[in-house]
């Protein structure tokens, strides 16, 4: 192997190890928040409760990892980025209330705390693993993609347009 691409390597495991270890951390900021303020409103219903609390768990969680966990990462238009934020965040939060929703229902654990506060941590940690991977893709852009004016192929907004054919 050559010296520059052990180095590269090196650089590129660094990076991930610091946007993981921020993202946990503010994570655990996220976590705090949300499972505060589900346990808060619980007795409101728990779709109720969990939509609250992931609802300004994102508002503090995109604080912190636009300036902390991918803070080094290109910094594109606010609108896109945070749109794109929210947007993942709702889908998580989504999937999130048809899990609790499930246990609350049918199940009939609606009234038990420690049953739906096991159901949130577990939508929690299944959540977490999908935003760090959109918020990779779609949200904080590598520098050099963005520095070299690429459109993200998978972002329908920056895409180019394919032309039309002929026939």
């Amino acid at each position: 192997m050559s010296t520059s691409l052990i180095e590269h390597i090196r650089g590129s495991w660094r990076i991930l190890v610091k946007e993981i270890a921020a993202f946990g951390f503010v994570g655990a900021i996220g976590l705090i928040v949300d499972l505060s303020l589900f346990n808060l409103f619980f007795n409101d219903g728990q779709v109720v409760a969990k939509t609250i609390s992931t609802t300004v768990a994102t508002g503090v969680t995109y604080v912190g990892n636009r300036y902390l966990s991918f803070s080094h990462r290109a910094r594109t238009n606010l609108g896109r980025e945070a749109g794109y934020f929210f947007i993942i965040n709702l889908i998580a939060l989504v999937g999130a209330l048809a899990v609790i929703a499930f246990f609350s229902y049918p199940l009939h654990y609606k009234h038990h705390v420690v049953v739906m506060n096991v159901v949130n941590l577990f939508t929690i940690g299944l959540g977490t693993i999908f935003r760090f991977w959109a918020y990779k893709r779609f949200v904080f852009l590598h520098p050099d993609r963005v520095a070299a004016g690429l459109p993200d192929e998978d972002d329908p907004i920056q895409a180019p347009e394919s032309e039309p054919t002929a026939g």
